[in-house]
């Protein structure tokens, strides 16, 4: 009986030694004296949301105007922010336009989106490294939006950034226009 207590207090010894002796912090370098003692040392620097891009609240009015002419407005402030952390922090932000319509949307109360323009302006703030690229920079570059075209992009640089700029809208009103509001969407997307 005594051989038996004894044995298995030797072995429950063990374990609370070894258990013990695997708990221990593992030692990076030892070193004589005057030499250098190296300790490798991680961090980790995360992503943050990714690429999005910010749009105005609507309905946003561009203006009035008369059958034959032209009406022209600012749509608000559209914003890309990039928070991926990349090496290679490019980006395009594109735009395309639908329809406008008023009433029952009949053909006589349509407006093609060929008859709406674009054009980006400058940027108005910026943050990060790169280069930032208007899609147009003046009214004399406005892009019809009967397909998708490139509002501003981001061609150099790394890591977070963002672009903010202030488009306007052009209408060519067409002469054979009818009275009434006309609502339809002008899209952004960014990649």
């Amino acid at each position: 009986m005594f051989k038996s207590r004894y044995g298995a207090l030797c072995a429950a010894a063990a374990v609370v030694t070894v258990a013990t002796v695997a708990a221990q912090p593992a030692r990076a370098d030892t070193c004589a004296a005057s030499t250098t003692c190296s300790t490798t040392v991680l961090f980790t620097v995360s992503s943050g949301a990714g690429l999005q891009i910010t749009v105005p609240d609507g309905p946003v009015s561009v203006g009035t105007g008369s059958p034959g002419g032209s009406i022209s407005g600012g749509i608000g402030t559209v914003n890309v922010t990039d928070a991926r952390t990349a090496l290679t922090a490019t980006w395009v932000a594109q735009v395309s336009a639908t329809d406008f319509t008023t009433g029952g949307g009949t053909p006589a109360e349509t407006i093609a989106n060929s008859r709406i323009s674009y054009w980006s302006g400058p940027a108005t703030a910026t943050t990060g490294t790169g280069t930032f690229v208007p899609g147009q920079t003046n009214a004399a570059s406005a892009v019809v939006l009967d397909q998708v075209r490139v509002a501003f992009s981001k061609t150099t640089g790394s890591g977070n950034n963002s672009a903010s700029w202030a488009p306007t809208i052009v209408v060519d009103v067409p002469a054979q226009a009818v009275a009434g509001t006309y609502t339809g969407t002008v899209r952004h997307s960014v990649a």
